[in-house]
């Protein structure tokens, strides 16, 4: 069982049990001069450079939502692709139409198994000259697929890691931090070719009005290591990686611990951000529209009201119990959990879809303690089919146009 403020200090960059990281990487990431020093509490694993807390989490997400606070967010990896071929060829690899993304726009996209599983996620801004990724997902596996899938195109892949780090802030960054490029994060406005799965606005073209999403804008700043030189934590409104996640997890953003290794986009409520339904063939498209056109998703992300009457947490990863069919049953996973500044003790949690949305959820917490917990629904348990599909990109799809 674990302290609620501190949850994310063991996490990693992979959903699977082991990291998909080499030792190699995992020793060049942890040497490397960060510009920003300071006397924060450090994470474990590839959180290892990424200062969790500064002393006070709740305190840090009032200075984030209110005072234009900063977070170092050394874990990210930095990839850039240049060559005249890049939209077009990571177009037709990933889940997001790209082909004519203009430069300065947001946006992210996955690459997916053949089956439709989430293997890779990538954070997308084009410069006009280079499309700058922001990765914490498999970055390795994913720059693998990547590399193998150039083939004659014209395009170079570079892994700027060690030359660029990302902060993080709401809204917009610090004038004074000299960031090189600035991802505006999509979350939660449903794009144009995309759907919504979510209770609260779905069947709309729109997020809802209601949607906490609406209310924290995320923003990743690109900066390279070199001119952070002379710059000092103390001329910053700093928070740390804690208070980021606490913010996510109550904007009902999914992240990379929601990720495991059968995670599909319709049960993450990715679509609206990550997916154009209608831009031509890619891996794993076909999973995608089968389940959008004809099916339901077998799971759904669900968000967790916790009792913090006993000041104790679940560990991140622990057992989803509720009652089915008169007996108590494991129906998932608690995948994020948090102490927020206003709601309290809250979480993330991936479900079996046909669980009952009222149904009570408890949490084991060791010595035969448990921890109940409530739903808001995020994902709805039963989706109608869209009646309206989106037409075609007749750019790359030149089936049937005569007829």
């Amino acid at each position: 069982m674990t302290d609620p403020v501190s949850p994310n200090s063991d996490f990693n960059d992979s959903p699977s049990p082991e990291n998909t990281d080499t030792p190699t990487e995992a020793v060049r990431r942890s040497s490397l001069a960060r510009g920003l020093s300071s006397t924060a509490v450090f994470g474990a694993g590839d959180l290892a450079e990424t200062p969790i807390h500064y002393g006070a989490p709740l305190r840090e997400q009032r200075v984030l939502v209110e005072k234009d606070g900063l977070v170092d967010l050394a874990h990210l990896r930095v990839l850039r692709l240049s060559g005249p071929d890049r939209l077009t060829w990571l177009n037709s690899i990933t889940t997001q139409k790209i082909d004519s993304l203009a430069p300065g726009v947001s946006t992210e996209t996955l690459v997916l198994d053949p089956n439709g599983r989430i293997e890779g996620w990538l954070k997308l801004i084009d410069d006009g000259e280079a499309l700058w990724a922001i990765s914490d997902l498999n970055t390795d596996a994913t720059l693998d697929f990547l590399r193998k899938m150039v083939f004659m195109m014209r395009v170079e892949i570079e892994d700027l890691s060690d030359d660029y780090q990302c902060f993080g802030a709401i809204t917009a960054l610090s004038e004074t931090l000299p960031v090189t490029r600035t991802w505006s994060d999509p979350w939660p406005h449903i794009g144009s070719g995309s759907a919504s799965y979510a209770q609260i606005d779905i069947g709309h073209g729109v997020a809802g009005t209601d949607h906490p999403g609406l209310e924290t804008p995320f923003v990743i700043g690109i900066v390279k290591r070199s001119d952070l030189q002379g710059l000092s934590a103390n001329s910053f409104d700093m928070a740390g990686f804690d208070a980021w996640e606490a913010l996510r997890i109550a904007a009902w953003r999914p992240g990379r611990n929601e990720i495991d290794h059968k995670a599909l986009v319709g049960e993450l409520d990715l679509l609206r951000t990550a997916v154009h339904l209608a831009k031509g063939c890619y891996r794993g498209q076909e999973a995608v529209a089968r389940v959008h056109n004809l099916g339901q998703p077998p799971r759904r992300l669900t968000f967790v009201h916790l009792d913090g009457s006993g000041h104790i947490a679940p560990d991140p990863g622990t057992e989803v119990l509720a009652e089915v069919r008169g007996s108590e049953r494991s129906v998932g996973t608690l995948t994020s959990v948090t102490v927020h500044w206003e709601l309290g003790p809250i979480g993330l949690a991936v479900v079996k879809r046909n669980l009952a949305p009222e149904s009570q959820l408890s949490f084991e917490i060791g010595d035969g303690e448990r921890v109940i917990g409530a739903q808001e629904t995020i994902v709805v348990p039963m989706r109608d089919h869209e009646r309206v599909l989106p037409e075609r990109n007749r750019d790359v799809d030149a089936r049937s146009q005569n007829r």
